[in-house]
């Protein structure tokens, strides 16, 4: 267990699980419930790379959630490190249901790097 794991997501979807309580969204535009999951990574180097892939033409703004790994035990949920496809590196994968916002330690905007990341 790594202590922290973060999570790319807009803006507007952390603001509104915020008012709910619970957030829902796996990975740009899929659900948690749709995908069975929430993708997240171990470091700021995964999350570029995420960044890069999925998110290169999304101009709304994006945060960053640290989501402490103790927490997400202590609501009964689980971490998995998993690989997307053979010899690809180890992703965690939040399983059990929405991530409660309890988890969430830390959120900060999401900047963008020279390249477009």
């Amino acid at each position: 267990m790594s202590g922290t794991i973060l999570h790319l997501a807009l803006a507007s979807e952390w603001e509104q699980a915020t008012a709910e309580g619970s957030y829902g969204t796996s990975t740009l535009g899929v659900s948690i419930e749709e995908e069975g999951y929430l993708h997240a990574c171990e470091d700021r180097a995964q999350l570029d790379g995420v960044a890069q892939r999925y998110y290169a033409d999304v101009d709304a703004p994006l945060v960053v959630l640290s989501i402490s790994e103790q927490a997400l035990t202590a609501a009964g949920l689980t971490v998995r490190r998993e690989r997307p496809a053979p010899g690809a590196d180890l992703f965690p994968h939040v399983y059990g249901g929405p991530l409660p916002v309890s988890t969430v330690v830390d959120v900060s905007p999401f900047e963008r790097g020279v390249a477009g990341v």
